[in-house]
């Protein structure tokens, strides 16, 4: 029967994103949970189990570890939007359908702490944030070949994504992609 316990890291350098990736992982829920003031670094250090000097090694202050939460964000969002570009029913569909995803999706997780940032009106969060947005937007616009219509879809699908975040139960996504003009009719 195979073990069930991870392997050991092979080298430090995995062992130090580890531990990184703990202590993004354990920022990020703060975040998500009580908002920018909670997320002290003897708190980040806490929920992620290691000593403030732990934390201290892979982000010197607050703010760096706020540019490690926006370099995640913008890393995962690369990854969507490579995702996006090539899905083969479309960048506007797959942003609409992909936009009800579980709390537990990565990238949902980053999007909620960097949000939390926002209203605290962090500036580095409000340009990440922008960032990524009309990244995803671009995308949209150069399938469809219209800014607005790119726009409108973005919309509905952030409106898709903040009822999911919420907890409130969307409506059939398929419905949704149907009365969407410009999307509705495009062959999946």
């Amino acid at each position: 029967m195979p073990s069930r316990t991870p392997p050991a890291p092979a080298d430090a350098a995995t062992a130090a994103r580890s531990t990184r990736d703990r202590l993004l992982d354990a920022a990020e829920q703060l975040l998500g949970e009580a908002g920018p003031r909670a997320a002290t670094l003897d708190a980040v250090a806490a929920a992620a189990g290691v000593s403030k000097g732990g934390l201290l090694y892979h982000f010197s202050s607050k703010d760096a570890l706020v540019e490690g939460l926006l370099e995640r964000l913008r890393a995962l969002a690369a990854e969507d939007l490579a995702r996006m570009r090539s899905a083969p029913e479309g960048a506007a569909r797959y942003y609409v359908r992909t936009s009800v995803v579980a709390s537990s999706d990565p990238l949902q997780r980053a999007t909620i702490a960097a949000l939390r940032l926002v209203q605290d009106a962090d500036r580095r969060a409000v340009a990440a944030f922008t960032e990524v947005s009309e990244a995803w937007r671009v995308a949209i616009e150069e399938e469809l070949g219209d800014r607005a219509l790119s726009r409108v879809v973005q919309l509905v699908g952030d409106g898709l994504w903040m009822s999911a975040s919420m907890g409130v139960v969307p409506p059939d996504v398929e419905e949704v992609l149907a009365a969407l003009p410009g999307v509705a009719g495009r062959p999946v």
